[in-house]
C-alpha cells in the first residue's frame, strides 16, 4: 500500500471560496463605455453597423441591445419634436436600422444556440469522461496501468469546452469527487506519485509567476478577469508534495490578494470619482435649468441661448459617469432641462413662421411694384421710387429660408433691370454735370420766355426745383443766373404768395433758419444716400449707380461744411 495522499479539494474550495467573495464585493456591473443617449440616429446606425461588422460581435448582445435602446428613445424623441414634417426621414433611419438589427438578431439567435448546443455536447462528454474516471477508480488496478489512464482522463476533461451554466457545479463537484477517490484509492508507487508532483508543482509555480506578473499590470480591470482564469486552470491540477503545499497556495494567495486589493482601490477611487462627477453634473444641471426658463424674443436671443445650451452639453459630455444610483436620474434632470429649452424654442419658432409668411407677402407686394417699375423711362422719379421700394424691404423682417433667395434675386433683378437701363441711358457727364446742364437749358428758356404770366413764372419754378444737385463749384453761380432771369422776366418773383405768403407775413423766416432748413434737407439727403449704398452693395451690376451716390455724397457733405460756417456767420434775428 502506497503513502495515503491528501486530496487538494479542500484547498481548492478555499481557491474558489475566497474569489468568490471578493468578486462579489469588489467587481460592480459593467456599464457601457459610451453615452449612446447622446448619440444622433445617424451616429447610432454607424455605431450598430461597426458593432455587426466586428469579428466579435456575438459577444456584444448587452451594447447592442444599448445602441437599440437608445436609437428607439431618440426616435421617439425626435418625432416628439418634429412632428409630421421630418417624419419619412426618420422612417427612412428607423427602416435601415431595422434591416441591421433584423439580421444581426437572427444572426444572435443562431449563435446562441450553436453555443447551447455546444455547451450540452461539452456536458454529455464530461459525463463520459467521469463514467470513464469512475470505472478506473472502481478497479483497483496496478497503478502502472491506472495511472497513465487517469492521466489521458484529466487530459481529455481539460480539452472539453464549458458547459451549460446551470450543470457547472454538479458536474465540476461530481469530477473532483471521483479525483479525490482516485488519489485515495489507487495504490500508487512513490516514484509516480513523486513525478505527479513535481509536474504539478511546477504547473502551479507557472501559475503564481503568471499571477505576480499580472499584479504589477497597470490596469487592474484587465489583471483581475486573466487572475479568474488563472484561478479556474489552478483547480484542473492535482496535489503538490505535501511539504509545498501550504507555501504555493500560499504564494498564489499572496498574488492573489495584490491583485484583488488594487482591484478594490480601484472601484474605490472611482466612487469617490463618480460622486464628484455627480457634483459636477447638477451644476450643470442647475445651469441648464436657469437658461431654459430665460426668456427670448427674438431669433438672435434664441440663438445665443442655444449657443449656451450646446456649452453646457459640450461640459456635459466631458463628464464621466455618476454613482451608479444617481447616474440615470441626474441624467433625466438634465435631458429634461434641455427638452423644455428646445420645446419653448420650438413654439417660438412656430409662431415666428407666421410672422414670416406675413413678410413673405410683404415683400411680394413689393416686388410686383418694382416689376412694375422696372422698364420706366422716367430716370430720376422712378430712382426715387426704387430707393423707397428698398428702405421698405430692408425694414421687413425675415421670409422664409426656402424663400430668401428667390424672392431677394427676383427683387434684385427687377432693381438691376432699370438702375441697368438708366445707366446704358446716362449722358457722358455725371449725374451732377447732367443737372447743371439742364438748369443752363431751363434759364434759357427763361430768357426766350415772352409775356409775364403768373402761372408761366410757378412752372419754370417748379422744373428748375426738379433738377437736382449740380457740382459744388457750380452752384453759387448757376443760382444767381437763374434768380436773375426769373427777376428779368418776373419782377414779381422772390415774393411769397397764397397761403405761404399770408404765413410769412405771420411770421417772417430768417435767413438763418432758411440755411438751417437747407441744412437739414441736405443731411437727410446724405443718410437717404448711404442708406441706399448699402443695400446696392448687394448686387454686382449697381457699382455704376453707388459711384454716383458716392460722389453725390462726397458733393453734399462740401456743402454741409460751407452751410455750417454761414450758419454761424449768420446772427440770429
Amino acid at each position: 500500500m502506497s503513502e495515503e495522499i491528501i486530496p487538494e479539494a479542500a484547498e481548492e474550495k478555499v481557491v474558489a471560496s475566497d474569489v468568490a467573495e471578493k468578486t462579489s464585493t469588489v467587481e460592480p456591473e459593467e456599464e457601457p463605455t459610451v453615452n449612446f443617449a447622446e448619440k444622433t440616429l445617424a451616429e447610432l446606425t454607424q455605431l450598430f453597423q461597426e458593432l455587426v461588422s466586428s469579428a466579435d460581435r456575438l459577444k456584444k448582445s448587452k451594447t447592442a441591445e444599448a445602441i437599440r435602446s437608445a436609437f428607439y428613445k431618440n426616435l421617439s424623441k425626435q418625432r416628439a419634436e418634429n412632428g409630421d414634417e421630418a417624419d419619412d426621414a426618420l422612417t427612412v433611419l428607423e427602416n435601415g436600422f431595422k434591416e441591421i438589427y433584423a439580421t444581426y438578431k437572427s444572426e444572435r439567435a443562431e449563435y446562441n444556440k450553436k453555443i447551447e448546443q455546444e455547451r450540452e455536447e461539452n456536458l454529455e462528454k464530461k459525463k463520459a469522461v467521469i463514467e470513464d474516471l469512475k470505472a478506473l477508480v472502481e478497479k483497483q488496478e496496478d497503478v502502472n496501468a491506472t495511472f497513465p489512464a487517469f492521466r489521458e482522463i484529466q487530459n481529455r476533461w481539460r480539452e472539453i469546452g464549458p458547459v451549460p451554466v446551470t450543470s457547472f457545479r454538479d458536474i465540476n463537484d461530481t469530477y473532483q469527487f471521483y479525483v479525490e477517490k482516485f488519489y485515495d484509492m489507487v495504490k500508487i508507487n512513490h516514484d509516480l506519485r513523486d513525478l505527479d508532483f513535481k509536474k504539478n508543482l511546477e504547473a502551479k509555480e507557472e501559475f503564481c509567476l503568471a499571477a505576480e506578473k499580472l499584479s504589477e499590470n497597470e490596469n487592474v480591470v484587465e489583471a483581475f478577469k486573466e487572475l479568474q482564469k488563472l484561478h479556474e486552470q489552478w483547480k484542473e491540477f492535482g496535489p503538490v508534495a505535501k511539504e509545498f503545499r501550504d507555501s504555493i497556495w500560499e504564494r498564489f494567495k499572496a498574488a492573489t490578494a495584490v491583485i484583488n486589493k488594487k482591484y478594490q482601490a480601484y472601484f474605490e477611487g472611482m466612487k469617490e470619482q463618480q460622486v464628484q462627477n455627480l457634483e459636477a453634473k447638477t451644476k450643470l444641471c442647475e445651469e441648464v435649468e436657469a437658461i431654459a426658463d430665460k426668456e427670448a424674443t427674438s431669433s438672435n436671443e434664441w440663438n445665443n441661448l442655444t449657443k449656451e445650451i450646446e456649452a453646457v452639453q459640450a461640459k456635459w459630455k466631458g463628464i464621466g459617469f455618476a454613482t451608479k444610483k444617481e447616474n440615470q436620474k441626474i441624467y433625466d434632470r438634465f435631458r429634461a432641462a434641455c427638452d423644455k429649452f428646445f420645446e419653448r424654442k420650438r413654439v417660438f419658432y412656430s409662431e415666428f413662421k407666421d410672422s414670416m409668411n406675413e413678410n413673405l407677402e410683404k415683400k411680394m407686394a413689393i416686388i410686383e411694384q418694382a416689376e412694375q417699375l422696372k422698364d420706366s423711362t422716367d430716370w430720376k422719379k422712378t430712382t426715387d421710387q426704387f430707393i423707397a421700394l428698398q428702405k421698405q424691404w430692408k425694414e421687413i423682417g425675415a421670409v422664409p429660408r426656402k424663400k430668401s433667395e428667390q424672392i431677394w434675386k427676383r427683387f434684385r433683378a427687377a432693381c438691376d433691370a432699370f438702375f441697368a437701363e438708366k445707366q446704358k441711358n446716362a449722358k457722358p457727364e455725371n449725374e451732377f454735370y447732367a443737372n447743371l446742364k439742364a438748369k443752363k437749358a431751363l434759364i434759357e428758356e427763361i430768357k426766350a420766355y415772352e409775356g409775364n404770366d403768373a402761372e408761366a413764372m410757378k412752372n419754370f419754378s417748379s422744373k428748375w426745383q426738379a433738377i437736382g444737385f449740380v457740382p459744388f463749384k457750380e452752384k453759387e453761380a448757376i443760382a444767381s443766373a437763374y434768380k436773375e432771369a426769373m427777376q428779368a422776366k418776373f419782377p414779381e418773383f422772390g415774393q411769397r404768395h397764397g397761403r405761404h405768403a399770408d404765413h410769412q407775413s405771420r411770421r417772417p423766416v430768417s435767413e438763418r433758419e432758411k440755411l438751417i432748413q437747407q441744412y437739414n434737407r441736405l443731411q437727410q439727403d446724405i443718410d437717404t444716400c448711404e442708406n441706399n449704398i448699402g443695400f446696392f452693395s448687394a448686387s454686382k451690376n449697381s457699382a455704376p449707380l453707388i459711384k454716383q451716390m458716392e460722389d453725390r455724397i462726397a458733393s453734399a457733405k462740401e456743402e454741409l461744411k460751407a452751410l455750417e460756417n454761414k450758419i454761424r456767420n449768420t446772427p440770429e434775428d
